[in-house]
């Protein structure tokens, strides 16, 4: 008898009793193959899926990601501990004048402790600048970046120069010794930048990369270009006895047509290391915000600080019996200027020399233009009345030692470019000359650099040929 068949039950489908996974399998593979068909056609919205790579790849990968975040993680811990220990040093200077405590007979401590919080001041005062290229126009970055480059250094100018006329008009007839103290400042800022702070740069870079020259690139034909026409009309200066208010118009003039003609050069992606690079890692509105505070709080700092730091040199010199001369002349620049060159000498370390000697070059450019320009502005304020900054007879010797000392540099630069040669005749020159203080030989120094600078125009012809082009291809740029 034929077996009866059951009823099918109600309810659940029966399930497969083959496996469904190769059918999966199947239907994915097919999917991805309309996709990359797709795609090759223009007609899909998205990449075909990546293949998946390896499991070695996959962890060298993870690797080297997890070694990049550690090391980005750690340089932006050292940026920001670089940041805290210069705002650090600020706070002892900006305490002691915010509440009056100055003590009358610790000059040389007030000194240390006010030329800390400026030198940290103009550290974050640097850093500050160079992350604001990000967020200005080229123009108004080169014209703004100037300004602050010498504003450390023009504090100190300014209140000495201040003083002098404030002097001149309580004390007619008398020896004014805030002027001479005014125009050493200026020299000596002068004469550091070329002395050592170029030729240190020459030095680094070949200690590190051994090339003996750094070549210099022809974007700088302007700035060599005013460096001559300042250089040139600064010997005319010590004829008149005087850094008077047309002297302002002419150094200022300068410098505006300086600004006006680099001002339409090509923009250039800045370049930014250190704690300038964290700043520039910031998202937009948090990086504008934390460089106005920084302006704001080293500016403050600054002008805080530069009478204090004056008047403390100032005292030192005497308590100690070291002429104030000398340490307003030397110390005050090194102590303003030590952030601009530290950042030069960092590009010439990583191998941008040329970056880091361009910097100094311009840098030389505003003080020999801007800050002797304004010398006399800011005495006529402090006298009350129109006025030109007296000069004596030992003024007028620095200024022209500066004059012939950026002239044989003129004549180094004309062949655009400088060898460690040239470099190692510039420190030496300078680092001989602060042995002596006759006048005699310091004149004796004039006459060596002056000398130099025919030999050397004289030997290499072709740097006259040189600095006419460098004037047409400068006023190519202006128009």
């Amino acid at each position: 008898m034929a077996e009866r068949q059951r009823p099918r039950r109600r309810g659940r489908p029966q399930q497969p009793t083959e496996p469904i996974e190769p059918e999966l399998t199947r239907r994915r593979e097919e999917r991805r193959a309309r996709q990359r068909a797709l795609h090759e056609q223009g007609t899909h919205g998205g990449p075909p899926p990546a293949p998946a790579r390896p499991r070695s790849e996959r962890i060298q990968y993870q690797a080297r990601i997890l070694e990049t975040s550690l090391r980005v993680g750690v340089s932006h811990r050292l940026n920001l501990l670089i940041f805290a220990l210069a705002a650090a040093v600020t706070l002892p200077g900006l305490y002691l004048r915010l509440s009056g405590q100055v003590h009358p007979f610790a000059s040389p401590l007030n000194a240390a402790i006010f030329g800390a919080a400026v030198v940290g001041a103009a550290f974050i005062l640097s850093w500050a600048a160079e992350a604001a290229e990000m967020d200005i126009s080229q123009g108004l970055a080169i014209a703004f970046l100037a300004l602050i480059a010498v504003l450390p250094e023009y504090a100190v100018d300014m209140y000495l120069a201040w003083q002098a006329g404030l002097f001149a008009a309580a004390s007619p007839g008398e020896t004014n010794t805030y002027a001479s103290l005014a125009t050493a400042n200026m020299t000596g800022a002068n004469r550091l930048l070329i002395g050592v702070a170029w030729s240190m740069i020459v030095f680094l870079y070949w200690w590190r990369f051994r090339q003996r020259a750094v070549e210099i690139r022809e974007g700088l034909s302007v700035e060599i270009v005013f460096l001559t026409l300042a250089t040139a009309y600064a010997f005319i200066v010590p004829w008149k006895g005087s850094l008077t208010l047309l002297d302002t118009l002419v150094f200022v003039a300068l410098f505006v047509a300086y600004i006006s003609i680099i001002a339409r050069a090509e923009a250039e992606e800045p370049e930014l290391v250190g704690p300038a690079l964290t700043l520039g890692m910031m998202p937009a509105i948090q990086r504008r915000l934390a460089v106005l505070v920084l302006f704001l709080f080293a500016a403050a700092v600054i002008l805080a600080s530069a009478e204090p730091f004056a008047e403390n040199l100032i005292s030192t010199g005497k308590q100690f019996g070291v002429s104030e001369f000398f340490l307003i002349q030397w110390l005050a620049p090194l102590a303003s200027e030590a952030p601009e060159v530290i950042v030069a000498f960092l590009f010439a370390w990583r191998g941008h020399a040329v970056k880091g000697l361009a910097a100094l070059i311009s840098s030389k450019v505003n003080q020999w233009t801007l800050l002797v320009g304004t010398l006399p502005v800011v005495y006529s304020a402090g006298l009350g009345g129109l006025g030109a900054l007296p000069l004596d007879s030992h003024q007028i010797e620095e200024i022209v030692l500066t004059a012939a000392q950026s002239a044989f540099a003129i004549a180094i630069l004309a062949n655009l470019r400088v060898t460690l040669r040239e470099a190692t005749l510039l420190f030496v020159l300078f680092s001989t000359q602060l042995v002596f203080t006759d006048p005699t030989i310091r004149w004796v120094y004039v006459g060596i650099y002056l000398a130099l600078t025919v030999v050397v125009l004289m030997a290499d012809r072709s740097r006259l040929g040189n600095i006419v082009q460098v004037f047409v291809r400068a006023l190519k740029q202006g128009r």
